[in-house]
């Protein structure tokens, strides 16, 4: 895919899991005690995580993320055979302070240098996102950081997507959105936003509709598209 530059783009708007922050980075930082069930763990308590949303999503049956995470983590836990709730606890607290990707504040500023609005559209809590945007130090540089709990179901919901709409009083196309997520990306796109989808990891492209408008390895990459 050749990416070419976003033109009438009024507002950036960020996944914030995977995309802003290290999922993996709670592990990374206190799962020593996991050894080498540590990648494991991790890869499986996003996997849960994520598909406790969909489901939850499909059945009706709305918690918030906080609850969510410690669902995926529990089964995580206990699919490796780990009983330690010390250890839960910790990982638990820790998702509320992951590292932000490295090149996240600096774009960030680049985006707010060129007078652009930015903001956070996110399954989290507003508990837990207002912990990840303190711990990073980037509050200074968002305009609005938006949660599924304000329309009770979590994304790819169409209503998720319509709150940056409301919140921005912009129109779909006037919108750049960014999330590492393919499927995340692919609904954002169905919905009508401007989509670059951060590959990261070098994923497979999802067969969803609707495919990126760019593909980026990482956010430094934005503001180019950005013409900034």
């Amino acid at each position: 895919m050749t990416n070419q530059v976003f033109s009438d783009i009024a507002v950036c708007i960020f996944d914030a899991y995977g995309t802003l922050f290290d999922v993996h980075s709670a592990v990374g930082r206190g799962g020593a005690p996991l050894g080498e069930k540590a990648p494991g763990v991790s890869d499986l308590w996003r996997q849960k995580q994520l598909e406790y949303t969909w489901l939850r999503s499909l059945m009706g049956a709305h918690v918030d993320f906080w609850q969510v995470t410690c669902d995926g983590l529990d089964f995580a836990l206990e699919a490796h055979g780990v009983e330690n709730n010390a250890l839960r606890d910790e990982l638990m607290q820790l998702y509320l302070t992951l590292d932000a990707y490295r090149e996240v504040p600096a774009m960030l500023q680049t985006l707010k240098d060129g007078d652009m609005k930015t903001g956070i559209l996110s399954n989290g809590s507003p508990k837990m996102l207002d912990a990840a945007v303190a711990s990073a130090g980037i509050a200074g540089n968002l305009d609005a950081v938006l949660s599924v709990e304000d329309v009770g179901i979590f994304k790819p919901a169409p209503s998720v997507y319509q709150l940056v709409l409301d919140r921005f009083g912009v129109e779909a196309g006037e919108v750049c959105f960014m999330s590492s997520n393919a499927w995340d990306a692919a609904a954002a796109g169905h919905f009508g936003f401007n989509v670059a989808w951060v590959n990261r990891f070098n994923k497979t492209t999802e067969r969803i509709p609707e495919k990126p408008r760019a593909v980026i390895q990482n956010l430094a990459e934005l503001p180019p598209l950005l013409g900034l």
